[in-house]
């Protein structure tokens, strides 16, 4: 995909954030209508981070894809940092055309130039097209997920 422009959100992308994260199919919490405060003040802690990075690609001005990437340091791996990478969510009527996949491609690159030892995501088990996606970009399933929801 050319044109694509990853860079790092701010507090105005919130709403074209959310608008990916309400086109996904996995609903695990009853979303508010609108944008609440307490969002906004995520996305402020969020971006404040340093541990954090949540980015968005943009074509023709508009978001059309966002993840949330979190650097961790580890004991393991001799003190290794971790990439962490969640909440991808690409545009519903864009899926298929390789945004995901140079978006991933981005969050590699800036992992690799840190060093980090390894890049790492959770994806819901039911998500079996998510699954051949992540293992086309070179992703294995190795681990067992779990989660308990509070």
């Amino acid at each position: 995909m050319t044109g694509l422009a990853i860079r790092q959100a701010t507090a105005d992308d919130l709403e074209a954030i959310l608008g990916l994260t309400a086109e996904d199919s996995m609903h695990y919490f009853d979303e508010p209508a609108g944008v609440t405060d307490r969002q906004r003040a995520a996305i402020a802690e969020i971006v404040a981070d340093a541990h954090q990075d949540l980015l968005v690609g943009e074509l023709d001005g508009r978001v059309v894809c966002t993840a949330q990437v979190t650097w961790m340091r580890m004991l393991s791996a001799d003190g290794g940092l971790y990439c962490q990478v969640e909440a991808v969510r690409t545009a519903a009527d864009l899926r298929g055309l390789g945004i995901g996949a140079e978006l991933m491609a981005h969050v590699e690159a800036d992992a690799r130039h840190r060093g980090a030892a390894r890049m790492q995501l959770t994806s819901n088990a039911s998500r079996t097209r998510a699954h051949a996606f992540y293992e086309r970009l070179g992703f294995t399933a190795s681990h067992v997920g779990m989660k308990k929801y509070l």
